[in-house]
Order: structure tokens, then sequence, then C-alpha cells
């Protein structure tokens, strides 16, 4: 039993999972004191995330490379994509753990220590293993939850590795904190000094050599939403890039 808090397990957490701990669920209401309901906001996130992967899916990516993947359920990637390829990452050695519990035996999906500031230190049996098209045929890099914990030199750098790692027709499923906790200051306190918040007008410019598509950078509620946009604070935008 872990005694420090996770963002990815308080994410569980909010998404009705059952993988997280007490510490998890305190500091979850914690913050959510900060404030304010959480729970909706990260539906809305997840949603995007799955609208976004099975756009990817009809643009033909069956090999999926997961950054900051956090606990790999609740509508998470192979959820989603069910006869794609997935490669799950984290730093967290807990979260990975729990990552490979859930994925034991799954034969398409997995779980490994992965660094999105060092995509070459991923185990390359792993790889081999988990991305079989790696190398040969378009990735869908799915970097979503980290870029407020990134400075701007170390984003694009990490941005523009990403791009020169992966072939050609690959897309990049990314988001990003907006200001929305400015105006919660206690909220903003419990995030820490590493904590990003960007402004959405700036963020192209990070992106290197990835090429927006035509939907742009928007609040994720709002990224080809099936009807209406969930209600939901602009806490979060995210978009897609392609090499």
């Amino acid at each position: 039993m872990t005694e420090t808090p996770s963002t990815a397990r308080m994410i569980d957490y909010w998404l009705g999972g059952r993988h997280h701990f007490p510490v998890d669920v305190a500091a979850a209401k914690a913050f959510e004191g900060a404030y304010g309901p959480c729970a909706v906001i990260f539906r809305s996130l997840r949603d995007f995330s799955g609208r976004m992967v099975t756009h990817l899916v009809t643009q033909g990516i069956q090999n999926f490379l997961v950054f900051g993947a956090g606990v790999p359920t609740q509508g998470n990637v192979h959820e989603v994509a069910t006869g794609a390829h997935v490669l799950y990452t984290d730093i967290d050695p807990v979260t990975i753990a729990l990552g490979q519990e859930i994925l034991a035996g799954h034969g398409r999906a997995a779980y490994a220590f992965g660094d999105a500031t060092d995509p070459d230190g991923i185990d390359p049996a792993a790889i081999a293993t988990f991305l079989p098209g790696w190398g040969r045929e378009p990735i869908g890099v799915v970097f979503l939850g980290l870029a407020a914990f990134l400075d701007d030199p170390t984003l694009a750098r990490t941005l523009d590795q990403l791009y020169r790692a992966v072939p050609a027709g690959s897309m990049l499923a990314f988001d990003f904190d907006g200001e929305e906790l400015a105006g919660h200051p206690a909220a903003l306190a419990m995030m820490g000094e590493g904590f990003h918040m960007r402004d959405p007008a700036g963020f192209p410019a990070l992106l290197g050599s990835w090429r927006l598509t035509a939907d742009g950078i928007v609040p994720v509620a709002r990224w080809r939403p099936d009807g209406d946009p969930a209600d939901v604070p602009d806490a979060f935008y995210g978009g897609l890039a392609l090499k």
C-alpha cells in the first residue's frame, strides 16, 4: 500500500474505477475542496481520448504508444481500439504494477516503464512484442496528461524526439492544461511549482514539425463531440497533429 497519492490513481477514482488507494481518495477530495467537482471534467477528458482513438483507428492506425498512461481502465485506449496493439508507458512504479496486473494475459496490450522525455529508453523487447508495426507503419502517439508537468523547452524537445522516432503518417493526440486553475489559487498551489498552465494560442509553437489538423486546438469537450459538447469548464485543451 503506497502512502503517496498519484494523479493517475486520483483520476481512476474520479472515473469510478477501483484501482486506487485511500491516500488517492483523500488527495482527490482535498483538491475538490479547493476547486470543485472534478469527476465530470475527467470524464469529459476520457471521452475526448475515446473519440480521438476512434478517429485514429478510422485512419488506419493499429499501433498505439501511450505516454503517461495512468491506470489503463475505464475507457482507455485498448478498450476503445479493441483490435489494435497498445503499449502503455509510465514512470510511476506503483501505477506500472497496477497496469501490468490489469493487462496480464491480454495479448495485444501491455504496460512498461517509459519516460516520454526519453523515448529511446523504452524496452526494445516490449516495443517489438506489442508494437509489431514499429518502424514500418504509422503509430498513434497518445500524449495526454503530460504537458502540464513539462516546461516549454522540455516539452518542445520531447515532441521533436517523438516526431523523429515515428514513421510518416503517424499521429499525435495531445492535451494540455489551460489557465482554468488561475482562478482557484488554493487548488493551483496543490499542483506544485512544476505545474504548467498554457494559453492555447501559444501551444502550436511547441509542436515543432508536427502539423495540426484542421480541427485546431480546442477545449477537449469541443473536439468532434458526439452531439452537443459536455457542459464542463474549459480546463483542458487538445488536438491532433500529423507527421
